[in-house]
């Protein structure tokens, strides 16, 4: 593989340990869809930031989406609370409406400007590379600061809130009555995933997202019921995913942000199959 490849895979797993980590708490909390919500809703604020500054990958953005992307989810809880309609039906009545504005936001203001529909949907992790920033007189592509940078941030959340964390994941009733701030929790793991899902907009678009933080979750629940290794699961599963993936689109001549999408689903398969094997021999 040439350095390129190299830095396209190092980006994907960067990312796919953020989602996995991540994901692995949205899916036990029974929020697995709550990612692709929040990448469709960031939209708007990526298009507002670049008309007020002409940047599309910076600090500001990442802080103007997360904000779109907090604001969508909690619309939806506030929709859900008014008990007019279900949490779900909440959350497809809020992330549509903001990623349409963003999609007139792009059409009519944004158009050619570095910033297309198709970058939107699918993103462009092929192209990661050739973006740098000179740091120390280096050139380093600016999505694999991006990406490293949320990947440590994410684990010392996870590491630092970790008793609370995963006691209000498993019983938030009890997080909160035990003075562990069960819903303060919460709410600091949506910001996360909004920051994160703000980041991986820009390399694998707004469709895939969902791939990144639930299917290696998915996988590695199959595989083990304990948290620590559930997350640990997780994040091969995405590292593995980014590697057959990128590896799958090079032959195939395709997408490489689909490929990994179709390797993490393949991934999954194996597991599931794995799983129902498992408990065959266990039943009498």
């Amino acid at each position: 593989m040439t350095s390129d490849d190299v830095l396209i895979v190092v980006i994907a797993g960067l990312l796919s340990t953020s989602c996995a980590v991540l994901g692995s708490f949205l899916l036990l909390r029974r929020q697995a869809l709550l990612p692709d919500a929040v990448s469709h809703a960031v939209l708007p604020g990526i298009v507002l930031v670049f008309l007020l500054t002409g940047e599309r990958a910076s600090a500001t953005t990442v802080l103007g989406a997360t904000a779109f992307g907090v604001a969508c989810v909690a619309g939806a809880e506030w929709l859900r609370r008014t008990g007019v309609v279900a949490s779900d039906a909440a959350l497809a009545l809020a992330f549509p409406a903001l990623f349409s504005l963003g999609v007139l936001g792009i059409s009519g203001f944004a158009s050619g400007a570095h910033i297309d529909l198709d970058s939107a949907i699918y993103g462009d992790i092929t192209f990661t590379p050739l973006r740098t920033v000179t740091v120390l007189g280096t050139p380093v592509p600016t999505s694999l600061l991006a990406t490293g940078l949320t990947a440590v941030c994410t684990g010392l959340f996870v590491a630092l809130l970790w008793r609370p964390l995963s006691a209000a994941t498993f019983d938030p009733d009890f997080a909160e009555l035990s003075g562990l701030r069960g819903a303060l929790v919460g709410r600091l793991l949506l910001v996360v995933v909004a920051g994160t899902a703000v980041v991986a907009f820009d390399s694998v678009g707004a469709i895939l997202v969902i791939t990144f933080f639930v299917v290696p979750a998915a996988t590695a629940r199959l595989l083990t019921r304990r948290l620590g290794p559930m997350l640990l699961v997780a994040v091969a599963v995405g590292w593995a995913s980014s590697l057959i993936g990128h590896r799958a689109a090079l032959v195939l001549d395709s997408s490489v942000a689909g490929a990994i999408g179709l390797a993490s689903g393949a991934l999954f398969t194996v597991a599931l199959a794995v799983n129902k094997l498992a408990r065959r021999r266990k039943s009498p």
